[in-house]
């Protein structure tokens, strides 16, 4: 386990540190330059703009070399420093990031887990009637094909405008303070239905056709067979079945958090809702580097993480792991 564990983190470590150099250097290849922006509320002020221009590039640090760019963003990183937005300023990213993180986790963790959940154990159900099968088949398809900003174009379209059940943008009502109060929780519950559905609904669709695979190849694998002649019932071939279909979506999963975080973020935009993919366009729109490097960075430690409490489980669940890394296989 000690050795598992190890070479894990190891892996983890290098992963983090390329994903963050990546992270640092994709905005400063973007064209134009980010004090531009931040000039441009200065427009009346055509006497200072040189001035402010000066000031603002040396307090970001922006008129040294790249190379001492990157040193100083290590340096500062390892402080807790993320820098201050170009966006919001003279607001700190992580401040920003703060507010903003709260939103995803509330729309994105809900999604993942009851999508695992109950995908898991419809797709499982799914495999043993056929006739039902027949219906849900499709059904499950569509929806896992569904590009994640698409599909939630469509319950706005849908849900928003045609049958106005819910709000169409924001995570709660204009003039409407964020407090505990009843009021803003229904409030915020009535915004967040569409966001949460809109991923939901996608992921629910490739866990269930994942399950409803495996459980078919399972049950026709040999110890299925073996049992079943031993007289055994289908309730315990099933269960057995269920458990080792499992490994492998639990492997899946940790493969598709990327692309999870990733429709987290897109669904966000299409919602105007507040969370880490709403403020990232927005520093992408106006070139703030230290914000897009900042949702990044929260963005590669929410996966990483994740992936490595996935890899944890799936020893604890997968005894071959725990065999083979002590010697006994």
């Amino acid at each position: 386990m000690r050795k598992y564990l190890t070479k894990k983190i190891l892996i983890y470590i290098l992963t983090f540190f390329f994903a963050v150099t990546i992270d640092w250097a994709i905005p400063r290849f973007m064209p134009g330059n980010p004090i531009n922006f931040l000039l441009s509320r200065f427009a009346g002020l055509p006497d200072s703009v040189k001035v402010l221009q000066s000031y603002f590039t040396q307090a970001f640090g922006l008129d040294k070399p790249l190379w001492e760019q990157y040193i100083n963003f290590w340096k500062a990183l390892f402080k807790g420093d993320l820098g201050i937005s170009i966006y919001m300023y003279p607001q700190p990213v992580a401040k920003v990031i703060a507010r903003a993180l709260p939103y995803s986790l509330i729309v994105l963790l809900p999604a993942v887990l009851l999508s695992f959940a109950i995908g898991n154990r419809f797709g499982a159900f799914v495999a043993r009637k056929k006739r039902l099968d027949n219906f849900a088949l499709p059904v499950f398809y569509t929806l896992t094909a569904s590009p994640y900003f698409w599909f939630g174009i469509l319950l706005a379209w849908i849900f928003g405008v045609v049958i106005p059940l819910f709000p169409l943008a924001g995570a709660y009502s204009f003039g409407i303070t964020p407090s505990f109060s009843w009021d803003f929780i229904l409030d915020f519950l009535h915004h967040w239905v569409l966001p949460f559905g809109s991923l939901f609904l996608v992921m629910l669709g490739g866990w269930a056709i994942g399950m409803r695979n495996m459980i078919i190849y399972e049950l026709e694998a040999n110890y299925s067979r073996y049992l079943e002649a031993l007289g055994s019932s289908q309730r315990l071939i099933r269960k057995y079945a269920y458990r080792n279909a499992i490994l492998p979506q639990i492997t899946g999963l940790a493969i598709q958090l990327g692309t999870v975080v990733a429709g987290a973020l897109t669904t966000e935009i299409v919602f105007s809702y507040p969370g880490i993919g709403y403020i990232l366009m927005q520093g992408i729109l106006n070139q703030d580097y230290f914000l897009i490097q900042g949702c990044f960075l929260f963005i590669i430690l929410g996966v990483l993480l994740a992936n490595f409490l996935v890899d944890i489980f799936y020893v604890i669940i997968d005894p071959r792991i725990r065999k083979s890394y002590s010697g006994e296989v």
